[in-house]
């Protein structure tokens, strides 16, 4: 530390990591820019990184995952924090009404199925195993008998996530329509549904996903929904929609056809509105928030893809639930070459989008992030003296 901070530029240096919002990794650029007036084509502005500290310049890695870099996943997180709750209560910044608080919001949480027993806390406090697990045991979410816990289905559900949500949203819609006596089409015209999503991964290695659903009207939050568009309707529909939906895997060498279906708990909680819920906007958006940085660290898996199967000897000590888990996911991805499980197994074979929403449900990161990146190209043109 001393050598560097006796370095020549070392000013500088600390600017640049400074800038970054201290990146764990950042990417180093190499190059120049110049600034010309169109009219005049003289200079008014020019900049090239060999006058930088080593010759280039460091800008932030942008990666979401707080286990690769806590900086910008912190950033990350407070974008979507933003991006969730103006769909929740409104941004006049962002361009979504205050009005989408009195539109049905509900928060709902749809599950894995069981593959077999797992070490938990249920209420009675003591588990299937005889013992009563403290809340930070390595043991939950493992499996009780190991051998027969089904892996194969795990990392298929898994990997099929993203396509039993699709179905999910759209078996939902029909649901709405039919108890409120319309087609899927005459729906459209009168009612839309809006959604911001996140996955989770449980101790168990399943992911699941949490969801703000909310009715609007058919130009999306800037319209009221109809009159019968009430909580217990979006509740009632989400239910029964979780409950269709169904995605079959065919057949493939020794393993046989299986059908993928959500889990038995499905969770849906009305938002409050200015905080007379005991589940607030705030918490909702924060909820969010938190899991859209994360990975499957919480079953102790590796954050970095697996590019042989030789490499599995020569992974750091990993919980033995996790390691089946992963070897599921290559000792499937010949009878499945679509799929990529093995491209996937550090993920234990989920490949979707760890957030997403709606097209309608709010703003955009991108939105976020230009709002940022205009504000600092505002910053630069001030301290060079550049006019707007």
């Amino acid at each position: 530390m001393l050598r560097v901070a006796n370095t020549p530029g070392f000013d500088r240096w600390q600017e640049q990591v400074r800038r970054t919002g201290g990146c764990s990794d950042p990417i180093h650029l190499q190059g120049w820019t110049i600034t010309k007036d169109k009219a005049t084509t003289e200079t008014l502005y020019s900049y090239s990184t060999e006058a930088e500290p080593g010759g280039r310049l460091r800008v932030a890695c942008g990666n979401r995952r707080a286990s690769r870099c806590p900086a910008c996943a912190w950033t990350y997180a407070g974008d979507t924090f933003h991006l969730i709750r103006a769909g929740i209560t409104g941004d006049d910044h962002k361009k979504i009404p205050a009005t989408v608080r009195n539109h049905p919001r509900v928060f709902a949480t749809l599950t894995a199925p069981s593959f077999g027993p797992v070490h938990n806390r249920p209420d009675t406090g003591r588990c299937r195993c005889g013992a009563q697990h403290s809340e930070n045991d390595p043991a939950l979410g493992t499996a009780l008998t190991p051998d027969r816990y089904d892996y194969a289905g795990a990392v298929l559900w898994n990997n099929y996530a993203g396509q039993l949500w699709q179905r999910f949203t759209i078996y939902l819609r029909r649901e709405i329509a039919s108890r409120v006596g319309l087609s899927q089409r005459a729906l459209a015209d009168v009612c839309r549904v809006s959604f911001g999503k996140v996955a989770e991964f449980q101790k168990r290695g399943a992911v699941h996903f949490h969801a703000v659903l909310r009715l609007d009207g058919p130009e999306g939050p800037n319209t009221s929904p109809p009159a019968w568009a009430i909580v217990p309707l979006l509740d009632d529909s989400i239910r029964a929609a979780a409950a269709r939906v169904a995605v079959t895997v065919p057949p493939a060498g020794a393993f046989p056809e299986r059908e993928l279906r959500w889990g038995t708990q499905v969770d849906v909680q009305p938002i409050g509105a200015l905080g007379h819920e005991d589940l607030t906007e705030q918490a909702v958006a924060s909820y969010v928030a938190k899991y859209a940085t994360k990975a499957a660290e919480t079953t102790g898996t590796i954050d970095r893809r697996i590019g042989e199967r030789a490499e599995l000897d020569k992974l750091p000590a990993l919980p033995d639930h996790t390691r089946r888990l992963i070897e599921a996911c290559w000792n499937l991805d010949a009878a499945y070459p679509e799929r990529l499980l093995a491209r996937w197994s550090h993920m234990l074979g989920f490949r979707g989008h760890f957030s997403t929403k709606s097209r309608r449900y709010s703003t955009t990161l991108g939105a976020l992030r230009k709002v940022r990146a205009d504000y600092r190209a505002r910053q630069d043109r001030e301290v060079n003296g550049l006019p707007e």
